[in-house]
């Protein structure tokens, strides 16, 4: 420890320590695919055998060393504890996946974890109803520990670093949070959370099984849906069952995930669901979801995909929602639709849903706040004595947070733009490089193009592969969080 420079040692040992108990505490939740694996008898239990050693003794190891280095930690190593509990615990998750799948790469293993447990949940793998069933449970599992992780950064810690959309409520109002918080301590925050989204699963499992789904894959699948991610444990996705009920039940709890979850909080503490339609983000949420659903819709029937109505109607608002939402399922190729509407619904994923879920992208509280600052904008220009604040609901909005929606936006379309021409240079073609940036930058999954719905990530090269782990991980830590890390100041002592 004594070789690191000190400013570095200063910062990086204290966040260790913490990071420790963190990845003892991952470790167990391998334990949980490890039973299924010894119940089902499927032959993997070695891997997580191994892995639960490996995770559990470092992440011991990592405590123990730096327990002299212990302190409170500052607003400052949030940034590097944040990104890095998202890094070390996709290679702790790499380690099942690369003992026990025949022939998959550590780079290729350690993109299904970092897909999974970012909620991205795009995968590299094909012949899925092969895998063995805790495999398969595994990849699920982490989408939804990958979701409530996330949830917790939104709402209780990334707004305490300045970073967020949640942030824009901070002011004290009968809005959903102050200061991020829904409680006045951030372990109560958490455990609210918890509850909510367990609940949420709980009955998401149980209408899945009551529509045709037997218990596996209700579960896995459930997993996978309240936390927006997308993996599934069938290489047809949700057109593995011949009936709709599923993809309509799925449509249902996608919605529900879209929107943030301290509404959630307060509808259930007030035991009402008008809360949610006073709150401007989830209405503009549901409002999104309807009109790119119909838009899509017409669209299919117009061009003759579908010559039914009802499956226009069908296939436009479940594949709307799936993709807007950033779940990434799918149920058809919709590569194969007219473009125009591929790209309408890639658009949506951009910014569709809420600040406080699990969902990727812009948000769209970030959205209409841009919207209505326009508005503003246009009417000083007919009206240039005109004062007027800018209100969302009836908040009003300090200036600095609409400079800092700005910058966000102007560093995540830069990002965009940089990715889409990396994915060039390295042998993408266009519409699968743009579709590939703003897929991994929104936590989304499948793009279009030769990564759309019927491909993988599989034909990737190493390099590829890994620049997409890094569009996943800044895309889900609001940018700002990793990028902060890469500038000098953040180092200086």
């Amino acid at each position: 420890m004594q070789l690191l420079p000190p400013v570095l040692r200063l910062m990086l040992l204290p966040v260790l320590n913490v990071l420790g108990p963190i990845i003892i505490g991952f470790s167990l939740s391998m334990l949980i695919p490890l039973a299924l694996s010894l119940w089902k008898n499927d032959g993997a239990s070695a891997g997580f055998e191994i892995a639960f050693c490996i995770t559990f003794f470092t992440g011991l190891l990592m405590w123990l060393l730096t327990r002299r280095y212990k302190r409170e930690l500052i607003p400052r190593d949030g940034f590097l504890l944040v990104t890095m509990a998202w890094v070390l615990l996709a290679l702790a998750a790499t380690i099942p996946l690369y003992v026990n799948i025949e022939g998959i790469s550590f780079v290729h293993a350690f993109f299904e974890a970092t897909s999974g447990i970012t909620t991205t949940c795009g995968t590299i793998l094909s012949g899925l109803d092969r895998l063995p069933l805790s495999v398969n449970f595994w990849r699920c599992f982490l989408a939804w520990m990958g979701g409530i992780g996330i949830l917790v950064m939104a709402v209780a810690v990334l707004p305490l670093l300045g970073v967020g959309g949640s942030q824009i409520f901070r002011a004290e109002s009968s809005g959903p949070m102050k200061e991020g918080r829904l409680t006045p301590r951030i372990a109560d925050t958490a455990k609210a959370f918890y509850n909510i989204y367990l609940a949420i699963s709980v009955a998401c499992a149980v209408c899945y099984h009551f529509a045709g789904m037997d218990w596996d894959d209700a579960i896995m699948h459930t997993f996978t849906t309240v936390s927006l991610g997308g993996y599934s444990s069938h290489d047809a996705g949700f057109a593995y069952w011949p009936g709709r009920a599923v993809d309509w039940v799925c449509v249902v709890f996608l919605l529900i995930g879209g929107i943030n979850f301290s509404m959630h909080f307060i509808a259930w503490r007030k035991l009402s669901l008008k809360v949610y339609w006073k709150d401007v983000e989830t209405c503009g949420w549901i409002g999104t979801a309807a009109l790119i659903s119909i838009f899509a819709s017409f669209m299919l029937f117009y061009s003759k995909t579908y010559t039914n109505v009802y499956d226009a109607i069908y296939y436009g608002v479940t594949n709307t929602v799936f993709v807007i939402s950033t779940g990434g399922f799918a149920n058809t190729n919709y590569g194969e639709w007219p473009l125009v509407v591929q790209l309408m619904i890639l658009f949506g994923s951009c910014f569709a849903t809420c600040a406080g879920s699990t969902g990727g992208g812009f948000k769209m509280i970030r959205a209409i706040a841009l919207v209505k600052q326009g508005n503003l904008e246009f009417k000083r220009i007919l009206h240039p004595r005109m004062v007027r604040p800018l209100i969302i609901g009836n908040k009003v909005i300090d200036k600095q947070i609409i400079f800092s929606v700005m910058a966000f936006l102007m560093l995540y379309i830069v990002i965009a733009l940089i990715s889409t021409i990396v994915f060039l240079l390295s042998g993408l073609d266009g519409l699968t490089s743009f579709s590939a940036a703003l897929a991994c930058l929104n936590n989304l999954g499948p793009a279009l193009g030769s990564l759309g719905p019927s491909y993988n990530f599989s034909a990737l090269s190493d390099f590829q592969v890994l620049f997409c782990c890094f569009l996943m991980v800044i895309g889900r830590l609001e940018l700002f969080t990793v990028l902060v890390l890469f500038t000098r100041g953040f180092w200086r002592a």
